[in-house]
């Protein structure tokens, strides 16, 4: 089976924007980092031997009896506390009934009108314009557990041979943050939505409540995007792109379903509600179910768990836990690492603030540090349609090379190979000079032996030199690097290179 195609026509994006206005809204669930399950003890942990982490309660089996984590309550009161939230003094569980065969219940055990956090907001900053995002809700509620399709080349159902259901993740504590419409975008739609998620990401790792993988699923992002005629002031028919699993992908979705959804409207057409697939492959959403509306989950409140009722002193003591707020830190950090405000501008908006950080508190200069993760890093993740935060190398890393940098053991250019050989996983940076053979020579005898071939390889340089041009020594200097394959010492040769023709 081939990857999904589509025939459907798109819209260049510049006729979407004269005729339409888009409305966008993103819902974000985040795995929490607890111990243990939302409503059981069974570990909380990624991965393992599959259906080896259930139990009756977590496999809704009859007769089992759910307790609420505390410490996930404790998580999403402070998740909502950051994001601005109001924090419910009073709220209730719910049962949404639906079916699927990784919920093993044949209902998710959630939140439907009785939110612990509600009517927050983020600011998120798009090329110096600041956009803020309002939070409607961020409800506390149950991972589902995990479908495998054998035997298809997509990894879907359509095509499998069979399927294999691993019950694992069934449990998992999760908060869904769900923003209210997020209008007057424009043109700016799909940046604002990918800098929102990463924004948010950023915040969930300083709390300390999620690793926030998105390539693990510990966050994953639906995005919701409807189009509406230009200056009408109305919403249009909305889809679901379920599950995007990287801030590339979110942009490239939210792109991708406008000039979709324009070029349906145009033609004549309605839009279904629907939940659409995301294909990383071939950057195109497909038709998943009809959208189901809030009565056709049958929502009633969780009859075997007692409500939910946070004190005030409580909510008050996690709020001084929180970190720094992120349009204070990032000022914060600019001055501290003395960047312009486009070096910070493309700094977040590669989203790549927290990796410069922690790059730099392993040592490096803020400078180096962007310079890498902006520039060799970025283009890797490029090429490989990954974001930074899932390349399979650390800050700790990309520090290490920079001191091998400044211990002059490797030149920049040698230092691109040493990133090279850490992402093809031959070891850590000294490993891969190891074994690659890349330190830099800085032996006089071998430098002087080089130096001599250069010099008897180009006697008009050597003359201008010897002329006092001694501009015209980066000419043998070259040569010697070429032979000695970009090992040599530069400023080494240069000294050997005057001493010779003085």
């Amino acid at each position: 089976m081939t990857a999904p195609t589509t025939d459907t026509a798109l819209m260049p994006f510049d006729d979407v924007l004269a005729a339409y206005d888009p409305a966008l809204g993103l819902e974000v669930h985040v795995e929490l980092n607890t111990a243990s399950k939302m409503f059981c003890g069974c570990p909380a942990v990624f991965g393992g031997e599959p259906n080896a982490g259930v139990c009756p309660t977590c496999l809704g089996l009859p007769g089992a009896m759910p307790v609420v984590n505390g410490k996930a309550v404790e998580s999403a009161i402070r998740i909502g506390l950051a994001l601005n939230c109001e924090i419910a003094e009073w709220c209730r569980f719910a049962r949404k009934n639906y079916f699927y065969p990784d919920m093993p219940k044949n209902f998710q055990t959630s939140q439907y009108d009785e939110p612990i956090c509600f009517d927050g907001f983020m600011d998120v900053e798009v090329e110096g314009t600041t956009y803020r995002v309002e939070i409607e809700r961020a409800h506390m509620e149950e991972d589902t557990g995990k479908s495998l399709h054998v035997g298809g080349s997509t990894g879907r159902i359509h095509g499998a041979d069979h399927s294999l259901v691993d019950y694992n993740r069934a449990g998992i504590p999760l908060i869904e943050i769900v923003t209210r419409p997020i209008l007057g975008a424009g043109e700016k739609a799909p940046e604002v939505a990918k800098a929102y998620v990463a924004q948010l990401r950023e915040l969930i790792v300083a709390l300390g409540v999620s690793e926030a993988r998105m390539d693990q699923g510990n966050l994953r992002a639906d995005v919701n995007l409807s189009l509406s005629p230009k200056g009408s002031g109305t919403l249009g028919t909305r889809t679901e792109t379920k599950n995007v699993n990287s801030f590339r992908s979110v942009e490239r979705a939210v792109r991708y379903e406008m000039q979709r959804h324009a070029a349906i409207l145009s033609g004549g057409g309605t839009i279904l509600q629907e939940t659409r697939h995301w294909h990383e492959d071939t950057g195109i959403t497909t038709s998943g179910r009809v959208k189901s509306d809030a009565e056709d989950y049958r929502y009633f409140p969780e009859p075997d768990l007692v409500p939910v009722a946070p004190s005030r002193e409580w909510v008050e003591e996690l709020r001084g836990t929180l970190p720094e707020n992120p349009t204070v830190r990032r000022s914060r950090l600019q001055a501290e690492w003395g960047f312009s405000d486009l070096e910070m501008r493309d700094t977040v908006g590669a989203g790549a603030l927290g990796l410069v950080e922690e790059t730099i508190a392993e040592g490096a200069a803020p400078q180096a540090a962007r310079k890498w993760w902006l520039g060799e890093l970025a283009r890797r993740s490029n090429e490989d349609g990954v974001d930074l935060v899932d390349l399979p190398i650390t800050p700790a890393d990309v520090a290490r090379i920079q001191a091998l940098v400044d211990e002059k053991v490797v030149n920049d250019k040698l230092a691109r190979q040493v990133f090279e050989g850490v992402l093809a996983g031959e070891g850590t940076p000294d490993e891969v000079v190891e074994k690659r053979g890349l330190a830099v020579v800085s032996d006089d005898g071998a430098l002087g032996a080089a130096v001599d071939n250069a010099i008897a390889a180009n006697p008009d340089v050597a003359d201008k030199i010897r002329d006092g041009k001694h501009a015209a020594a980066g000419a043998l200097i070259g040569a010697v690097m070429k032979e000695m394959r970009g090992q040599a010492d530069a400023g080494r040769v240069r000294e050997l290179i005057l001493e010779k023709l003085a």
